[in-house]
Protein backbone atom coordinates (compact mmCIF):
# COMPACT_ATOMS: atom_id res chain seq x y z
CA UNK A 1 0.00 0.00 0.00
CA UNK A 2 2.76 2.46 0.95
CA UNK A 3 4.56 1.79 -2.33
CA UNK A 4 1.39 2.46 -4.33
CA UNK A 5 0.81 5.69 -2.42
CA UNK A 6 4.41 6.74 -3.12
CA UNK A 7 3.94 6.07 -6.84
CA UNK A 8 0.73 8.09 -6.82
CA UNK A 9 2.40 11.02 -5.08
CA UNK A 10 5.28 10.91 -7.57
CA UNK A 11 2.81 10.88 -10.47
CA UNK A 12 0.96 13.89 -9.00
CA UNK A 13 4.26 15.75 -8.73
CA UNK A 14 4.92 14.96 -12.39
CA UNK A 15 1.51 16.43 -13.29
CA UNK A 16 2.33 19.58 -11.35
CA UNK A 17 5.74 19.86 -13.02
CA UNK A 18 4.19 19.48 -16.47
CA UNK A 19 1.51 22.06 -15.65
CA UNK A 20 4.16 24.49 -14.36
CA UNK A 21 6.15 24.06 -17.57
CA UNK A 22 3.12 25.08 -19.64
CA UNK A 23 2.43 28.07 -17.41
CA UNK A 24 6.04 29.28 -17.63
CA UNK A 25 6.40 28.71 -21.35
CA UNK A 26 6.75 31.77 -23.53
CA UNK A 27 4.05 32.72 -26.01
CA UNK A 28 6.27 31.64 -28.90
CA UNK A 29 7.06 28.22 -27.46
CA UNK A 30 5.85 25.02 -29.13
CA UNK A 31 3.11 23.94 -26.75
CA UNK A 32 2.38 20.54 -28.38
CA UNK A 33 5.14 18.55 -26.61
CA UNK A 34 4.36 20.29 -23.31
CA UNK A 35 0.67 19.37 -23.54
CA UNK A 36 1.62 15.83 -24.55
CA UNK A 37 3.84 15.57 -21.47
CA UNK A 38 0.98 16.83 -19.31
CA UNK A 39 -1.46 14.33 -20.84
CA UNK A 40 1.01 11.51 -20.20
CA UNK A 41 1.53 12.60 -16.61
CA UNK A 42 -2.22 12.86 -15.98
CA UNK A 43 -2.80 9.40 -17.47
CA UNK A 44 -0.10 7.95 -15.23
CA UNK A 45 -1.51 9.71 -12.16
CA UNK A 46 -4.99 8.38 -12.99
CA UNK A 47 -3.62 4.85 -13.34
CA UNK A 48 -1.73 5.11 -10.04
CA UNK A 49 -4.82 6.45 -8.29
CA UNK A 50 -6.93 3.55 -9.60
CA UNK A 51 -4.33 1.07 -8.34
CA UNK A 52 -4.25 2.79 -4.96
CA UNK A 53 -8.04 2.79 -4.64
CA UNK A 54 -8.17 -0.89 -5.60
CA UNK A 55 -5.53 -1.68 -2.99
CA UNK A 56 -7.50 0.21 -0.37
CA UNK A 57 -10.58 -1.88 -1.15
CA UNK A 58 -8.50 -5.05 -0.99
CA UNK A 59 -7.20 -3.99 2.40
CA UNK A 60 -10.76 -3.42 3.62
CA UNK A 61 -11.72 -6.83 2.22
CA UNK A 62 -8.86 -8.53 4.03
CA UNK A 63 -9.91 -6.89 7.28
CA UNK A 64 -13.46 -8.15 6.80
CA UNK A 65 -12.14 -11.59 5.87
CA UNK A 66 -10.11 -11.70 9.06
CA UNK A 67 -13.21 -10.97 11.12
CA UNK A 68 -15.20 -13.63 9.27
CA UNK A 69 -12.54 -16.30 9.31
CA UNK A 70 -12.90 -17.50 12.87
CA UNK A 71 -10.97 -20.78 13.15
CA UNK A 72 -12.89 -23.96 13.94
CA UNK A 73 -9.98 -25.90 15.39
CA UNK A 74 -10.25 -26.48 19.12
CA UNK A 75 -6.63 -26.12 20.14
CA UNK A 76 -6.60 -29.68 21.44
CA UNK A 77 -3.48 -30.85 23.24
CA UNK A 78 -1.14 -33.33 21.59
CA UNK A 79 -2.36 -35.96 24.02
CA UNK A 80 -6.01 -35.39 23.07
CA UNK A 81 -5.18 -35.33 19.37
CA UNK A 82 -3.38 -38.66 19.69
CA UNK A 83 -6.27 -40.03 21.70
CA UNK A 84 -9.02 -38.84 19.35
CA UNK A 85 -10.51 -41.70 17.33
CA UNK A 86 -12.97 -41.23 14.50
CA UNK A 87 -13.71 -44.94 14.54
CA UNK A 88 -14.56 -44.79 18.24
CA UNK A 89 -16.92 -41.90 17.55
CA UNK A 90 -18.51 -43.88 14.69
CA UNK A 91 -19.09 -46.85 16.98
CA UNK A 92 -20.59 -44.59 19.63
CA UNK A 93 -22.85 -42.85 17.13
CA UNK A 94 -24.02 -46.16 15.68
CA UNK A 95 -25.00 -47.52 19.12
CA UNK A 96 -25.95 -44.27 20.84
CA UNK A 97 -23.57 -45.09 23.71
CA UNK A 98 -20.88 -42.42 24.08
CA UNK A 99 -19.56 -43.65 27.42
CA UNK A 100 -16.41 -44.97 25.73
CA UNK A 101 -16.04 -41.92 23.49
CA UNK A 102 -16.19 -39.01 25.90
CA UNK A 103 -13.31 -37.14 24.25
CA UNK A 104 -14.96 -37.36 20.84
CA UNK A 105 -18.33 -36.25 22.23
CA UNK A 106 -16.75 -33.29 24.02
CA UNK A 107 -14.94 -32.29 20.82
CA UNK A 108 -18.20 -32.40 18.86
CA UNK A 109 -20.01 -30.34 21.50
CA UNK A 110 -17.22 -27.77 21.51
CA UNK A 111 -17.35 -27.40 17.72
CA UNK A 112 -21.16 -27.13 17.84
CA UNK A 113 -20.87 -24.29 20.32
CA UNK A 114 -18.24 -22.60 18.19
CA UNK A 115 -20.31 -22.71 14.96
CA UNK A 116 -23.57 -22.11 16.83
CA UNK A 117 -25.49 -25.04 15.36
CA UNK A 118 -26.13 -28.71 16.04
CA UNK A 119 -24.63 -31.47 13.88
CA UNK A 120 -26.68 -34.00 11.96
CA UNK A 121 -24.43 -36.64 13.45
CA UNK A 122 -21.32 -35.39 15.20
CA UNK A 123 -18.73 -32.74 14.44
CA UNK A 124 -15.02 -33.46 14.19
CA UNK A 125 -12.28 -30.86 14.61
CA UNK A 126 -11.24 -29.09 11.43
CA UNK A 127 -7.80 -30.69 11.40
CA UNK A 128 -9.32 -34.19 11.40
CA UNK A 129 -10.01 -34.67 7.75
CA UNK A 130 -12.34 -37.21 6.39
CA UNK A 131 -14.85 -40.68 -1.14
CA UNK A 132 -17.27 -42.98 -1.53
CA UNK A 133 -15.71 -46.41 -1.07
CA UNK A 134 -17.26 -49.51 0.50
CA UNK A 135 -14.86 -51.20 2.92
CA UNK A 136 -15.52 -54.83 3.83
CA UNK A 137 -13.28 -57.48 5.34
CA UNK A 138 -14.35 -60.33 3.06
CA UNK A 139 -13.55 -58.70 -0.28
CA UNK A 140 -9.84 -58.09 -0.72
CA UNK A 141 -10.07 -54.87 -2.75
CA UNK A 142 -12.86 -53.49 -0.53
CA UNK A 143 -11.22 -53.81 2.87
CA UNK A 144 -10.03 -57.38 3.22
CA UNK A 145 -6.56 -56.19 2.23
CA UNK A 146 -6.44 -54.32 5.52
CA UNK A 147 -6.76 -57.31 7.85
CA UNK A 148 -3.79 -59.51 6.94
CA UNK A 149 -1.93 -60.80 9.99
CA UNK A 150 1.47 -59.44 8.88
CA UNK A 151 0.17 -56.35 7.10
CA UNK A 152 2.81 -53.59 6.84
CA UNK A 153 0.73 -50.48 7.50
CA UNK A 154 3.63 -48.13 6.75
CA UNK A 155 3.80 -49.58 3.21
CA UNK A 156 0.10 -49.04 2.43
CA UNK A 157 -0.34 -47.99 -1.20
CA UNK A 158 -2.87 -45.21 -1.67
CA UNK A 159 -4.85 -44.84 -4.90
CA UNK A 160 -3.75 -42.31 -7.52
CA UNK A 161 -5.78 -39.12 -7.40
CA UNK A 162 -6.04 -35.77 -9.13
CA UNK A 163 -4.02 -32.99 -7.56
CA UNK A 164 -5.76 -30.24 -5.60
CA UNK A 165 -4.29 -26.95 -6.81
CA UNK A 166 -6.51 -23.88 -6.33
CA UNK A 167 -5.35 -23.34 -2.75
CA UNK A 168 -1.78 -24.00 -3.80
CA UNK A 169 -2.23 -21.34 -6.48
CA UNK A 170 -3.31 -18.84 -3.83
CA UNK A 171 -7.09 -19.03 -3.45
CA UNK A 172 -8.49 -17.12 -0.46
CA UNK A 173 -10.13 -19.37 2.14
CA UNK A 174 -12.63 -18.02 4.68
CA UNK A 175 -13.40 -20.46 7.50
CA UNK A 176 -15.78 -20.42 10.41
CA UNK A 177 -18.54 -18.59 8.53
CA UNK A 178 -21.98 -18.28 10.11
CA UNK A 179 -25.02 -17.41 7.99
CA UNK A 180 -24.94 -15.95 4.48
CA UNK A 181 -22.03 -13.60 3.81
CA UNK A 182 -21.84 -10.43 1.68
CA UNK A 183 -18.45 -8.90 0.92
CA UNK A 184 -18.26 -5.32 -0.43
CA UNK A 185 -16.60 -4.82 -3.82
CA UNK A 186 -15.65 -1.57 -5.52
CA UNK A 187 -16.96 -1.43 -9.08
CA UNK A 188 -16.10 2.13 -10.06
CA UNK A 189 -13.94 5.08 -9.02
CA UNK A 190 -14.24 8.84 -9.04
CA UNK A 191 -13.92 10.79 -12.31
CA UNK A 192 -11.35 13.51 -13.01
CA UNK A 193 -12.31 16.69 -14.91
CA UNK A 194 -10.39 19.43 -16.66
CA UNK A 195 -11.70 22.77 -15.43
CA UNK A 196 -11.16 26.45 -16.12
CA UNK A 197 -9.14 28.60 -13.74
CA UNK A 198 -12.23 29.56 -11.75
CA UNK A 199 -14.17 26.39 -12.43
CA UNK A 200 -14.90 23.41 -10.20
CA UNK A 201 -15.07 19.69 -11.02
CA UNK A 202 -18.40 17.90 -10.85
CA UNK A 203 -19.01 15.64 -7.88
CA UNK A 204 -18.50 11.95 -8.54
CA UNK A 205 -18.46 8.97 -6.22
CA UNK A 206 -17.01 5.53 -6.03
CA UNK A 207 -19.52 2.75 -6.68
CA UNK A 208 -19.69 -0.55 -4.83
CA UNK A 209 -21.69 -3.76 -4.87
CA UNK A 210 -21.50 -7.02 -2.94
CA UNK A 211 -20.14 -10.50 -3.50
CA UNK A 212 -22.45 -13.00 -1.81
CA UNK A 213 -21.68 -16.43 -0.41
CA UNK A 214 -24.26 -18.90 0.86
CA UNK A 215 -23.59 -22.46 2.03
CA UNK A 216 -23.85 -25.39 -0.38
CA UNK A 217 -23.32 -28.92 0.88
CA UNK A 218 -20.83 -31.42 -0.51
CA UNK A 219 -20.72 -34.93 0.91
CA UNK A 220 -19.28 -38.41 0.58
CA UNK A 221 -19.87 -41.72 2.27
CA UNK A 222 -18.28 -45.11 2.83
CA UNK A 223 -19.69 -48.38 4.14
CA UNK A 224 -17.51 -50.09 6.75
CA UNK A 225 -18.05 -53.61 8.02
CA UNK A 226 -18.17 -54.13 11.77
CA UNK A 227 -15.48 -56.82 11.52
CA UNK A 228 -13.19 -54.42 9.71
CA UNK A 229 -13.63 -51.84 12.47
CA UNK A 230 -12.79 -54.43 15.11
CA UNK A 231 -10.05 -56.49 13.42
CA UNK A 232 -8.10 -54.29 11.03
CA UNK A 233 -4.42 -54.01 11.88
CA UNK A 234 -3.92 -50.82 9.85
CA UNK A 235 -4.93 -47.43 11.18
CA UNK A 236 -8.46 -47.61 9.75
CA UNK A 237 -9.34 -44.46 11.65
CA UNK A 238 -6.77 -42.41 9.76
CA UNK A 239 -7.44 -44.22 6.48
CA UNK A 240 -11.20 -43.59 6.50
CA UNK A 241 -11.09 -39.94 7.53
CA UNK A 242 -8.24 -39.17 5.12
CA UNK A 243 -10.06 -40.84 2.24
CA UNK A 244 -13.33 -39.01 2.89
CA UNK A 245 -11.58 -35.69 3.42
CA UNK A 246 -9.55 -36.03 0.24
CA UNK A 247 -12.54 -36.73 -1.99
CA UNK A 248 -14.48 -33.81 -0.49
CA UNK A 249 -11.49 -31.51 -0.96
CA UNK A 250 -11.17 -32.68 -4.57
CA UNK A 251 -14.87 -31.95 -5.16
CA UNK A 252 -14.41 -28.40 -3.83
CA UNK A 253 -11.27 -27.94 -5.94
CA UNK A 254 -13.10 -29.12 -9.07
CA UNK A 255 -16.08 -26.86 -8.35
CA UNK A 256 -13.74 -23.87 -8.07
CA UNK A 257 -12.68 -24.47 -11.67
CA UNK A 258 -15.74 -25.97 -13.37
CA UNK A 259 -18.69 -25.63 -10.96
CA UNK A 260 -21.87 -24.91 -12.93
CA UNK A 261 -23.70 -22.79 -10.37
CA UNK A 262 -26.80 -25.02 -10.80
CA UNK A 263 -27.93 -28.35 -9.32
CA UNK A 264 -26.65 -27.32 -5.88
CA UNK A 265 -23.11 -26.65 -7.15
CA UNK A 266 -21.10 -23.48 -6.54
CA UNK A 267 -20.21 -21.43 -9.63
CA UNK A 268 -16.62 -21.94 -10.73
CA UNK A 269 -14.34 -19.77 -12.84
CA UNK A 270 -15.27 -21.34 -16.21
CA UNK A 271 -18.97 -20.53 -15.62
CA UNK A 272 -18.43 -17.01 -14.26
CA UNK A 273 -19.63 -14.18 -16.49
CA UNK A 274 -17.10 -11.46 -17.16
CA UNK A 275 -13.86 -13.44 -17.16
CA UNK A 276 -11.49 -12.99 -20.09
CA UNK A 277 -12.03 -15.51 -22.87
CA UNK A 278 -9.42 -16.66 -25.38
CA UNK A 279 -10.97 -18.67 -28.22
CA UNK A 280 -8.70 -20.99 -30.16
CA UNK A 281 -10.98 -21.49 -33.15
CA UNK A 282 -14.40 -22.56 -34.35
CA UNK A 283 -13.55 -26.16 -33.50
CA UNK A 284 -10.74 -25.52 -31.03
CA UNK A 285 -7.03 -25.07 -31.64
CA UNK A 286 -3.66 -26.38 -30.56
CA UNK A 287 -2.44 -23.95 -27.85
CA UNK A 288 0.12 -21.50 -29.19
CA UNK A 289 2.31 -18.75 -27.78
CA UNK A 290 -0.32 -16.24 -28.90
CA UNK A 291 -2.96 -18.03 -26.82
CA UNK A 292 -0.73 -18.13 -23.74
CA UNK A 293 0.06 -14.43 -23.99
CA UNK A 294 -3.59 -13.72 -24.81
CA UNK A 295 -4.66 -15.19 -21.46
CA UNK A 296 -2.27 -12.87 -19.65
CA UNK A 297 -3.34 -9.88 -21.74
CA UNK A 298 -7.02 -10.50 -21.04
CA UNK A 299 -6.27 -10.04 -17.33
CA UNK A 300 -3.82 -7.17 -17.78
CA UNK A 301 -6.13 -4.95 -19.86
CA UNK A 302 -8.57 -4.36 -16.94
CA UNK A 303 -5.58 -3.80 -14.60
CA UNK A 304 -6.20 -7.11 -12.81
CA UNK A 305 -2.69 -8.53 -13.36
CA UNK A 306 -1.67 -8.27 -9.70
CA UNK A 307 -1.48 -10.70 -6.80
CA UNK A 308 -1.13 -14.48 -7.04
CA UNK A 309 -0.84 -14.77 -10.81
CA UNK A 310 -0.49 -18.29 -12.23
CA UNK A 311 -1.71 -20.66 -14.92
CA UNK A 312 -3.63 -23.87 -14.15
CA UNK A 313 -4.16 -26.60 -16.74
CA UNK A 314 -4.02 -30.38 -17.11
CA UNK A 315 -1.33 -32.90 -17.99
CA UNK A 316 -2.50 -33.18 -21.62
CA UNK A 317 -1.97 -29.48 -22.21
CA UNK A 318 1.41 -29.54 -20.51
CA UNK A 319 2.51 -32.48 -22.65
CA UNK A 320 1.45 -30.71 -25.85
CA UNK A 321 3.13 -27.46 -24.82
CA UNK A 322 6.38 -29.23 -24.03
CA UNK A 323 6.58 -30.30 -27.68
CA UNK A 324 5.28 -27.07 -29.24
CA UNK A 325 7.72 -24.33 -30.25
CA UNK A 326 7.05 -20.73 -29.30
CA UNK A 327 7.81 -19.63 -32.84
CA UNK A 328 7.27 -22.38 -35.38
CA UNK A 329 10.30 -23.46 -37.47
CA UNK A 330 12.56 -20.69 -36.08
CA UNK A 331 12.67 -21.26 -32.34
CA UNK A 332 13.86 -24.31 -30.42
CA UNK A 333 12.33 -22.96 -27.18
CA UNK A 334 9.12 -24.74 -26.27
CA UNK A 335 5.97 -23.12 -24.87
CA UNK A 336 6.44 -24.97 -21.58
CA UNK A 337 9.93 -24.46 -20.22
CA UNK A 338 11.76 -26.34 -17.48
CA UNK A 339 11.94 -23.89 -14.58
CA UNK A 340 9.88 -22.75 -11.61
CA UNK A 341 7.93 -20.32 -13.84
CA UNK A 342 7.56 -22.52 -16.89
CA UNK A 343 4.76 -20.73 -18.75
CA UNK A 344 5.20 -17.14 -19.92
CA UNK A 345 7.28 -16.36 -16.85
CA UNK A 346 4.51 -17.33 -14.39
CA UNK A 347 3.99 -20.38 -12.15
CA UNK A 348 1.91 -23.10 -13.81
CA UNK A 349 0.02 -25.73 -11.82
CA UNK A 350 -1.02 -29.03 -13.36
CA UNK A 351 -3.98 -31.16 -12.30
CA UNK A 352 -6.33 -33.48 -14.12
CA UNK A 353 -9.15 -31.72 -12.30
CA UNK A 354 -8.98 -29.34 -15.27
CA UNK A 355 -11.45 -30.57 -17.88
CA UNK A 356 -10.23 -32.46 -20.95
CA UNK A 357 -13.69 -33.37 -22.34
CA UNK A 358 -14.89 -29.95 -23.53
CA UNK A 359 -16.44 -29.29 -26.95
CA UNK A 360 -16.56 -26.42 -29.44
CA UNK A 361 -18.15 -26.70 -32.88
CA UNK A 362 -17.21 -30.14 -34.14
CA UNK A 363 -14.21 -30.32 -31.82
CA UNK A 364 -14.35 -32.65 -28.82
CA UNK A 365 -11.97 -33.83 -26.14
CA UNK A 366 -10.78 -30.25 -25.71
CA UNK A 367 -8.95 -29.01 -22.63
CA UNK A 368 -9.03 -25.87 -20.50
CA UNK A 369 -6.26 -23.44 -19.57
CA UNK A 370 -6.84 -20.89 -16.79
CA UNK A 371 -4.85 -17.79 -15.87
CA UNK A 372 -5.46 -15.24 -13.19
CA UNK A 373 -4.98 -13.79 -9.75
CA UNK A 374 -6.01 -16.76 -7.65
CA UNK A 375 -6.30 -14.66 -4.51
CA UNK A 376 -9.54 -13.33 -6.05
CA UNK A 377 -11.04 -16.83 -5.87
CA UNK A 378 -12.83 -17.10 -2.52
CA UNK A 379 -13.69 -20.42 -0.88
CA UNK A 380 -15.94 -20.08 2.15
CA UNK A 381 -16.37 -22.79 4.78
CA UNK A 382 -19.26 -22.95 7.23
CA UNK A 383 -18.28 -24.82 10.35
CA UNK A 384 -16.45 -28.10 10.02
CA UNK A 385 -17.07 -31.62 8.79
CA UNK A 386 -20.36 -33.07 9.97
CA UNK A 387 -20.21 -36.87 10.26
CA UNK A 388 -23.47 -38.80 10.18
CA UNK A 389 -23.39 -42.50 11.07
CA UNK A 390 -26.10 -44.74 9.59
CA UNK A 391 -26.16 -48.24 11.17
CA UNK A 392 -29.47 -49.18 9.50
CA UNK A 393 -29.01 -49.09 5.68
CA UNK A 394 -26.49 -51.94 5.80
CA UNK A 395 -27.73 -53.38 9.05
CA UNK A 396 -28.58 -56.79 7.60
CA UNK A 397 -25.01 -57.15 6.37
CA UNK A 398 -23.53 -55.74 9.56
CA UNK A 399 -22.07 -52.63 7.92
CA UNK A 400 -22.08 -49.06 9.14
CA UNK A 401 -22.45 -46.22 6.66
CA UNK A 402 -20.36 -43.14 7.45
CA UNK A 403 -21.46 -39.94 5.72
CA UNK A 404 -19.28 -36.82 5.75
CA UNK A 405 -20.82 -33.42 4.89
CA UNK A 406 -19.20 -30.00 4.46
CA UNK A 407 -20.93 -26.67 3.79
CA UNK A 408 -18.97 -24.48 1.37
CA UNK A 409 -19.41 -21.84 -1.31
CA UNK A 410 -17.12 -20.47 -4.01
CA UNK A 411 -17.17 -17.05 -5.61
CA UNK A 412 -14.94 -15.06 -7.96
CA UNK A 413 -14.41 -11.68 -6.29
CA UNK A 414 -13.31 -9.94 -9.52
CA UNK A 415 -14.22 -11.76 -12.77
CA UNK A 416 -11.68 -9.60 -14.64
CA UNK A 417 -8.96 -11.25 -12.54
CA UNK A 418 -9.32 -14.46 -14.55
CA UNK A 419 -9.16 -15.63 -18.15
CA UNK A 420 -9.69 -19.02 -19.74
CA UNK A 421 -9.12 -20.91 -22.98
CA UNK A 422 -11.68 -23.71 -23.08
CA UNK A 423 -10.93 -25.28 -26.47
CA UNK A 424 -7.28 -26.41 -26.41
CA UNK A 425 -6.55 -29.36 -28.70
CA UNK A 426 -3.98 -31.71 -27.18
CA UNK A 427 -4.05 -34.73 -29.50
Amino acid sequence: MSELRKLYNTACEAVQTAADAIEKASASADMAPLRAALDTAVAEATRCRSNLEAAQVRTQFKAISFKLAAPTTLGMSDKDLRGYSLIRAIRAASTGDWSQAELEREASDAVAKMVNRSPQGFFVPTDVLIEKRDLTKGVFVQGGALVETDLRAESFIDMLRNRMVVRQAGATVLSGLVGDVAIPRQTGGATAFWVAESGAPAETRQSVDQVALSPKTVGAFTDISRKLLLQSSIDVDRFVRSDLATVIALAIDLAALHGTGVANQPRGIASTAGIGVVIGGANGAVPSWAHVVGLETAVAIPNADVGSLAYITNARVRGRMKTTQKVATTDSVMLWETNVSPLNGYPAHVTNQVASDLTRGTGSGLSAIFFGNWADLIIGHWGTLDVLVDPYTGGAAGTVRVIALQDVDIVVRQPASFSAMLDAITT
